[in-house]
């Protein structure tokens, strides 16, 4: 029996910079310390056979040059995405047996799905002997996504591939750049879920392409135009250490995606304004919205303040974890020997 080899890709949150990254504007994500795992073993054939523990599904196909994708929503067609940019950028050979395992919740805008994917390439490539660069993965794992059906960018994949930890990472398109930018000691950053799922499928998935698609909107337009300004003052804000400044810039991205793009959902504004009520120096929904979760950001032990108000205001009789705080951690390709 082969031994089994792991591959480790974080997930992210988006500090500041949505809806914007598929208009190659610049975005401000970090990596977090919430991951999914790819353990995997080499096969003597050109075929793809993995299970996910979370997920609790089964996938087997014989690894083609033409793959097709399965009914939308499907795991397995996150598997395929993979396979498909990888046989079309490189010669493939050798198949993979694999098991999957993450800590990172699906559907709640953390970017999983992209987690996923990104993991997956990059076993395909091991196992047959290919150590791909960060710009030659940014050159196929895009339109890997585009295989599954979401028109989106390229912000969640650079930065699980290129995030470093204790930092920001600011993302720029053209030319394609990842710099880190540290966050100031004391800035902590708590994850709040919604309770709604937020999975890029049917309906959602139809409203998330007509965004991308609709920047000549002038509702579209104010919220581009006004969030790429925000990641530019959000970047400054670090560097000073002004966290004042930097929260009240999460306020206005979250009316702004609530009020022109008309992403966000009753339980995100409440977890938003429960925030601002308790002290939080900012918070706004964080990912493509449509249910998922915020972010929000304290200094300190405040945000203990915040996770106590939020507790009881917000989660009072749900059982899960659905509040938790998350550190700016490496990317993959730094967690890779």
């Amino acid at each position: 029996m082969r031994i089994l080899t792991t591959i480790a890709v974080p997930g992210r949150v988006n500090l500041i910079g949505e809806h914007i990254d598929y208009h190659n504007l610049a975005v401000l994500p970090i990596a977090i310390d919430r991951e999914i795992e790819v353990h995997w073993r080499p096969l003597d054939e050109c075929r793809i056979r993995a299970r996910s523990q979370a997920e609790d599904q089964a996938c087997d196909f014989a690894w083609t040059s033409k793959l097709e994708p399965g009914t939308a929503g499907d795991w397995c067609n996150y598997l395929k995405a993979a396979a498909q940019a990888v046989s079309d950028a490189w010669d493939v050979r050798i198949g993979i047996e694999a098991t999957v395992w993450s800590d990172l919740p699906a559907g709640a805008g953390l970017s999983s799905s992209s987690a996923l994917l990104t993991a997956f390439t990059l076993a395909l490539l091991e196992a047959n002997g290919i150590r791909a660069t960060f710009e030659e993965l940014m050159g196929v794992l895009p339109e890997g996504e585009h295989f599954v059906g979401t028109r989106g960018g390229a912000m969640d994949h650079a930065v699980v591939l290129a995030g470093k930890q204790g930092c920001a990472l600011l993302v720029n398109f053209d030319p394609l750049s990842a710099e880190p930018i540290p966050v100031p000691a004391g800035w902590r950053f708590l994850v709040a879920h919604s309770r709604v799922t937020a999975r890029k499928s049917a309906g959602v998935r139809e409203a998330y392409n007509r965004i991308r698609t609709s920047r000549h909107l002038p509702e579209i337009a104010r919220h581009v135009d006004g969030e790429a300004q925000r990641v530019a003052d959000a970047v400054a804000a670090l560097r000073n250490d002004d966290i004042a400044a930097f929260g009240k810039i999460l306020f206005e991205s979250h009316q702004s995606l609530r009020d022109d793009l008309k992403v966000s959902c009753p339980e995100l504004d409440r977890i938003v304004e429960i925030a601002r009520e308790s002290g939080a120096a900012g918070a706004r929904l964080t990912g493509a919205g449509f249910g998922g979760c915020a972010i929000i950001v304290a200094c300190g032990d405040r945000i203990l303040d915040v996770q106590a108000s939020l507790e009881r205001g917000f989660y009072s009789g749900h059982s899960g974890q659905h509040l938790f705080e998350v550190t700016a951690s490496d990317g993959a390709l730094r967690l890779m020997p």
